[in-house]
């Protein structure tokens, strides 16, 4: 009995455990990666459908490195027949992930509860973009498109926007305040416990890049400022297709 419960065990942990070619792969990745940033932090490896590759998630970017650690890809990766962009929907995969991190708490959020579409926006007051896109509130909302914002300061934490932003969270109506701030309106300056940084380490962490960054609940980033007649024909182009697709 006692022989057959150590076999089992031996057997469940053989199953278990990554084999020696796996550790041995994964090790030349990461002394790879290592070799061009020193440093980096590597927050997953993973196998790749793309033969003889790893899929690298580093700082939030999506590359792939092959077994022996030679080679570094840096791009799409598009699996033809299927025309879907098999780096896209890994993307879409991390953001999904990481937009977990802001609850409904965390956002300045209008537009019905029922909107039929619910995106994120990562936005900066100072962007002329982001105001123009704020100016068409009303519209989105009655097409059925909620605007969930998030903070994305471009110029960094302590700048001047990132204080209008913590003015804006700590006031009494945030979405008042919010648009106000938008149209160019000064606000006295406030603190509280806030989540700005929160926020724009988030953005940073899922490849924000410029503002405003826009993302669907898929995980799918749909560009910047767009009319509400251009945005809603966009999320009815993918509504059904999958991430990269």
């Amino acid at each position: 009995m006692i022989r057959t419960l150590a076999l089992a065990a031996l057997a469940a942990l053989t199953l278990n455990a990554p084999s020696a070619a796996e550790d041995a792969g994964e090790a030349k990745v990461k002394a790879a990666i290592q070799s061009l940033v020193p440093g980096a932090t590597i927050d997953s490896i993973a196998e790749s459908t793309l033969p003889n590759f790893y899929e690298v998630v580093l700082a939030g970017q999506v590359i792939y490195v092959s077994r022996d650690g030679r080679y570094l890809i840096q791009g799409s990766v598009y699996d033809v027949p299927a025309r879907t962009d098999l780096t896209e929907s890994a993307r879409a995969k991390l953001r999904v992930e990481g937009l977990k991190e802001a609850g409904p708490e965390r956002r300045i959020i209008y537009g019905p509860k029922d909107a039929k579409y619910r995106l994120t926006v990562f936005t900066d007051i100072d962007c002329g973009y982001c105001r123009r896109m704020h100016q068409h509130m009303d519209e989105y909302n009655r097409l059925g498109i909620a605007i969930e914002y998030l903070f994305f300061p471009r110029a960094g934490v302590g700048s001047e926007s990132f204080d209008k932003a913590v003015s804006v969270w700590c006031s009494d109506d945030r979405a008042k305040a919010l648009t106000d701030a938008k149209a160019g309106v000064a606000l006295d300056k406030k603190q509280c416990s806030n989540p700005i940084e929160a926020d724009y380490a988030l953005g940073n962490k899922i490849g924000v890049n410029g503002t405003p960054a826009v993302f669907t609940s898929q995980g799918v980033q749909i560009g910047g400022y767009m009319a509400p007649d251009q945005l809603i024909q966009r999320l009815e182009q993918l509504e059904g297709k999958p991430a990269g697709g």
